[in-house]
């Protein structure tokens, strides 16, 4: 059980390092990928709308199948946008 558990992990931090790498390569992603969570949430089915379409217009590719790393992402948002509603 414990390597199938730290082979998920060593998965998942390898993907967030690319992701991270891409972020850092292109700051415009972050901006995008929070302007389309905003856009969607609330919405039926809103973390699905969010992976297409931050896959349809950054680099970052979210496959219809979610590795950890994508839920990660997912949930990081809606922090983010929780975070940002708590200001107002």
């Amino acid at each position: 059980m414990g390597t199938s558990n730290e082979g998920r992990q060593a998965k998942m931090i390898e993907e967030l390092r690319v992701f991270i790498k891409k972020v850092m390569s292109d700051p415009t992603i972050a901006v995008k990928s929070m302007e389309i969570a905003r856009k969607y949430r609330g919405e039926p089915n809103a973390d699905e709308l969010v992976a297409r379409e931050i896959s349809a217009n950054t680099t970052i590719r979210i496959p219809e199948s979610w590795s950890e790393a994508d839920k990660m992402f997912l949930e990081i948002l809606h922090e983010v946008l929780d975070d940002e509603e708590a200001l107002y």
